[in-house]
């Protein structure tokens, strides 16, 4: 696609509400956008499976994942001055929760804005001042007095998705791209990018693409897909959270406008380093630049792809995120293409020898 068409698909992609659970959005994205070049299905659990031309039993079957949902929020508890009690859904920091609008999702598809509050500083006393707030300091505020306000003139209810109410933007004279979901619907655009440039040509593969669910509550949507899917090989995209404004130069390993990130370890998987090193050698042979990490925390949906079948080699190729896991996040649109065209030579390279060989 031209630059333009691929910024409005991230665009779509990013803005859509998907948390964990709820990613309709993102799965109604995904169905549109490849129907014209594969066979799509979903399950229960909202995962997409996209199939790339005809699929034949001696063939290797190659996988390609992202996951669709979005760290969130939960509504638990109605409190009787009309404010909200909520749960994470998915890892957050809670200094950065407070003083950001969010969208409550109701039952029937209304999207209600609210503001995550905390106690103000007036009413602090100088040791809560001092604590680090936690989320059961915080409520979000809808603009009501009461429960039944909330409940009869709102509709919302417990058990409602809340999103972080952020709107994507390009930002040209840098030629980056800030908004929320980044983590991992980036990676998601590279996924459906990748499926299509590789459905226009016949392969001497199986292609299939999961969008998966809930990767950010405990990777439940690829544990689900795993059981429909036996990929003898796989590739991972992400949106992975870059270290550029805080690491010293020399620990920099997912840094904005350096090329996608290929990750050798974290605390879910060792990648298999010989289809590491492929995917490296095959970067260096057509000048893409990419990043190497080895992380002391974190993971991926890579870890259970790669402990199904007989052990499926797989790789993670991340496009580096700021401040991931937040409301707002910055991607160079130089590391998103990258991406995905790093994956497109990855399977031309490929043959069954080599496969066989990781």
């Amino acid at each position: 696609m031209v630059k333009q068409e691929s910024l409005q698909l991230i665009e779509k992609l990013s803005n859509a509400s998907g948390v964990s659970g709820f990613e309709d959005e993102v799965v109604a994205i995904a169905k549109e956008f490849s129907a014209s070049f594969a066979q799509v299905e979903e399950d229960h659990i909202r995962n997409v499976y996209m199939r790339v031309g005809e699929h034949k039993k001696d063939r290797p079957t190659i996988l390609f994942d992202a996951h669709s949902d979005e760290v969130g929020f939960i509504v638990q508890a109605i409190k009787p001055n009309g404010t909200l009690r909520f749960l994470p859904l998915g890892g957050w920091v809670p200094n950065t929760i407070p003083a950001h609008r969010v969208r409550i999702k109701t039952a029937d598809g209304t999207e209600i804005p609210g503001i995550i509050a905390s106690k103000p500083p007036h009413f602090m006393t100088d040791a809560e001042r001092k604590e680090t707030q936690t989320i059961d300091d915080m409520v979000i505020d809808v603009g009501c007095i009461s429960a039944k306000e909330v409940t009869e003139k709102l509709n919302i209810a417990i058990g409602d998705p809340v999103i972080p109410d952020v709107a994507f933007d390009y930002l040209e004279t840098m030629d980056v791209m800030i908004g929320k979901a980044f983590d991992c619907r980036i990676g998601c655009a590279c996924l459906l990018e990748t499926l299509q440039e590789l459905s226009k040509k016949e392969s001497a593969f199986n292609l299939i693409g999961t969008m998966t669910a809930q990767e950010e509550v405990g990777e439940r949507g690829a544990t689900v897909a795993m059981n429909n899917v036996k990929p003898d090989l796989a590739i991972v995209f992400e949106g992975c959270p870059a270290d550029d404004t805080f690491s010293e130069e020399y620990m920099i390993q997912s840094g904005l406008k350096r090329g996608p990130m290929l990750r050798n370890f974290d605390v879910s998987m060792i990648t298999n380093p010989r289809f590491q090193r492929f995917a490296k050698e095959t970067a260096e042979k057509y000048g893409i630049p990419m990043q190497s990490s080895v992380r002391k925390g974190g993971g991926t949906n890579g870890a259970i792809i790669n402990l199904t079948n007989k052990g499926v080699p797989a790789i993670v190729i991340g496009v580096p995120v700021r401040y991931a896991h937040t409301h707002y996040g910055y991607v160079a649109y130089q590391d998103y293409e990258a991406a995905y065209q790093l994956a497109v030579v990855i399977v031309n390279e490929l043959d069954q020898t080599i496969i066989d060989s990781f």
